[in-house]
């Protein structure tokens, strides 16, 4: 059997089990999983961290955030503080949006401050408008556009929050 079956199979094996822990709302088995070799585990891990929703998941979602290896799986973990659309993502979304190395991080680190709408975002987004990437220059307008509009003119939070990015 070639080395991508057997890393296939292993990953598939892994996804049967995250089933049933789904199913069981194991919060601790998936925060263990963020440290799991397959970047494809890490991925659904932080997704599914973020689906059983509360802020006492934003720690877990945050250090996969500043320290995964995979921008891949970073990119998946500012997606999902935006969903969850906590206030206290906003810092770490921040930090990523202007540090990390990575342009598809910081773009959606950018577009998932939007999303959120907090105000406090708005100086990290517009040092953002300064990035050499074109993409999260154009994500971080995205998102103060988005700010400005929940700030002054949405009577509908949801319908913002969706028009965010």
């Amino acid at each position: 059997m070639s080395g991508n079956r057997v890393v296939t199979q292993e990953r598939l094996d892994a996804l049967v089990e995250m089933e049933e822990r789904y199913e069981r709302g194991d919060t601790g088995y998936f925060a263990g999983l963020l440290g799991h070799g397959d970047y494809v585990v890490r991925t659904r891990a932080t997704c599914i961290l973020a689906d059983f929703g509360g802020e006492d998941k934003i720690p877990h979602i945050a250090r996969v955030l500043k320290s995964d290896p995979n921008e891949l799986v970073r990119h998946e973990a500012a997606f999902s503080l935006g969903q969850m659309g906590y206030a206290g993502g906003v810092k770490h979304l921040e930090d990523a949006t202007l540090n990390d190395s990575s342009m598809f991080v910081r773009h959606e680190a950018a577009i998932a401050l939007g999303v959120i709408g907090n105000r406090d975002a708005r100086q990290a987004l517009e040092r953002a408008l300064d990035d050499p990437d074109p993409p999260v220059v154009e994500s971080a307008v995205v998102a103060l556009s988005n700010i400005e509009f929940m700030e002054k003119l949405s009577k509908n939070e949801k319908f913002a929050r969706l028009t965010g990015g």
